[in-house]
């Protein structure tokens, strides 16, 4: 490269930029080093951070992506580097997450001989993106790049931009020539205004205007609708409920939030979605089937801005396409007000009978910690200006169920593709977002010996950056794969298989402490709420280790959770002593759960 040469590789940086990218994740390799030379060279625009392994870097950007807006952006090498993104990738497709990858490959002439790290990286991203393009000439960077970033924005989707290492070497055309088969192009996008025709949202109304009982299911897809969600709830008298994703952006402190629905979820959802005569959902591909209206029980409308989405969780009357705010402030106007407000006293009634329910399960004795109550002791300290990730596993559960999140907290997990390990790297992309505002990630033992110790050296050698040092995780230790035992049980009729469950003992809170952070670690309920106290106030990030017990039953909501029992019971009952306890609080749950009824 001769001195001020302008290479392929310093054009993609530039569009970067262009595209109003801050932040690139990703780990080197000699596939993708011309690249990075373009970075050093740019001085920190775009910043890069380097994660511990691509899968991480990969669910950074994903959670980039997920928290702050816009595209994540993620860069890795060619043959091992780029295998190790698909989860990343596959994370942010099916959590509809506009991520683009920047990946290395070999040189144009080696491909397709069985070179070293030769990988067909188009066949391989084939599935997982939205758009995979490998650049061959110079002049086609461009286009590539800016088509990559506008088919994400618009497809809500990931995008792979494949580069191979002699194409980052070549000059960068300075202007682009306007000829024929060169397409020069922009970087720019905008969001559409999308809003269904006024006969749709006549018919959808007069849909809601005839139900007596009616519900709202809310997904992800509110995320700028809350306060519009909440005034349809209260013009229909309706209680509402959320999927996973969803939960955030409905405020779960009022009387009519039922919370999140699903096997997951809570006992009122599957009470107000049980009997209702009318759903409205907004936003939501919920894949929990089994959860929603009988088919034939309810009337249905469907707001999503996915129009593929209309109708494909369950049978719709009538389907809106749009943005839910501006969808549900169109809707507004056109529904009546209820003046019999039995089915909203029955709505509140689930939901004060669910709060009770789950404050005496959050009590149970366990051994030797009890993980519902270390999570529910974490509402009343979360502050509000916190930001929260959430691992995969029975954490899930316990998230779902007992942390009341303040309105404008954001929480985030891999939903969908329900990837373990997925915290801390979510949490990292948080933070470096917003380095001013409190980070808690919630995971289990599992998910951290995945990914989670890894990225703690990231913490670690991060932190003195951020203006607000606290970054708490959460672990809950328990020595087992926990959700997947239950689901062992659950699903096969199964006992654990503890060769496939058991996991190896490890100091988490001593390998904080190794780190430079702080560890703290409970096995007492007395402990927990002092201990959460102690973690917020930090002048360092934390490692919360709570020692919990595995044989705190995951128990779906009743009815469905009742046709559970016998399958549940089976796998436990062949277990024999060692099942025994797990059976007691089984069968107290379930006590529990028909007095609920």
């Amino acid at each position: 490269m001769g001195d001020g040469e302008r290479l392929v590789a310093d054009l993609v940086v530039e569009r970067l930029r262009a595209w109003g990218v801050g932040r690139v994740f990703g780990y080197s390799g000699d596939g993708i080093n011309t690249v990075l030379g373009a970075m050093r060279r740019a001085d920190g625009q775009p910043e890069f951070v380097q994660a511990r392994h691509e899968e991480n870097a990969a669910l950074m950007a994903v959670g980039h992506a997920k928290y702050a807006g816009g595209v994540g952006v993620v860069l890795s090498t060619q043959g091992p580097g780029a295998i190790h993104l698909l989860n990343g990738l596959y994370d942010a497709k099916l959590d509809s997450v506009p991520v683009v990858a920047i990946v290395g490959q070999q040189q144009r002439s080696v491909l397709g001989s069985a070179y070293q790290q030769g990988v067909d990286l188009q066949t391989l991203f084939g599935d997982a993106t939205s758009y995979v393009q490998t650049v061959t000439a110079a002049e086609q960077a461009q286009m590539v790049l800016d088509r990559a970033f506008r088919t994400a924005l618009a497809t809500r989707g990931p995008c792979a931009v494949v580069l191979p290492h002699d194409v980052q070497m070549l000059p960068a055309p300075d202007p682009m020539p306007q000829e024929h088969a060169v397409i020069v192009s922009s970087a720019e996008w905008r969001r559409p205004r999308v809003r269904p025709h006024d006969a749709d949202l006549r018919e959808a109304a007069a849909v809601l205007n005839a139900g007596h009982k009616v519900a709202l299911l809310v997904g992800q897809g509110a995320r700028h609708a809350s306060d519009e969600v909440q005034a349809v709830a209260d013009r229909l008298g309706a209680g509402v409920t959320t999927s996973l994703l969803g939960k955030p952006y409905v405020d779960e402190r009022l009387p009519s939030s039922a919370g999140v629905m699903g096997h997951l979820g809570t006992s009122a959802s599957a009470s107000v979605l049980g009997s209702c005569d009318t759903l409205l959902i907004v936003g939501s591909n919920d894949p929990w089937t089994e959860f929603y209206p009988p088919p034939g029980q309810a009337r249905a409308v469907q707001i999503d801005l996915d129009t593929r989405n209309l109708g494909n969780r369950y049978p719709v009357e009538v389907g809106l396409p749009g943005d839910a705010a501006e969808t549900l402030s169109a809707l507004l106007p056109l529904l009546e007000p209820r003046r019999d407000s039995s089915w909203r006293d029955e709505v509140e009634q689930a939901v004060r009978s669910w709060r009770s329910l789950a404050e005496q399960r959050a009590a149970l004795p366990a051994e030797p910690l009890n993980p519902e109550l270390v999570v529910r002791e974490l509402t009343p300290r979360l502050p509000a200006d916190a930001r929260v990730s959430v691992d995969v596993g029975s954490v899930v559960y316990w998230y779902a169920r007992h942390l009341t999140l303040p309105p404008g907290v954001p929480a985030h997990l891999s939903s969908t593709l329900a990837t373990m390990g997925s915290a801390l790297p979510y949490g990292i992309a948080a933070k470096l977002d917003a380095p001013h505002r409190p980070l808690v990630a919630l995971a289990g033992d599992g998910a951290m010996q995945m990914n989670g110790l890894n990225e703690l050296v990231t913490v670690a050698a991060r932190w003195r950056e951020w203006s607000d040092p606290r970054f708490v995780v959460c672990v809950l230790h328990n020595g087992d794969l926990a959700e997947v035992t239950w689901e062992q049980r659950e699903m096969e009729g199964d006992p654990r298989f503890a060769a496939s469950q058991r996991l190896p003992s490890f100091p988490f809170a001593g390998y904080a402490e190794l780190l430079g952070l702080r560890g703290i670690r409970v096995d007492s309920p007395a402990q927990v709420g002092p201990a959460w106290d102690a973690a917020l106030a930090a002048d360092r990030p934390v490692v919360l280790e709570a020692v919990v017990d595995p044989e705190v039953p995951l128990l779906p909501p009743f009815p469905a959770g009742e046709q559970k029992l016998d399958q549940m019971k089976k796998g436990l009952a062949q277990e024999g002593a060692a099942g025994e306890r797990a059976l007691r609080l089984l069968d107290e749950q379930a006590r529990q759960e028909r007095e609920l009824g």
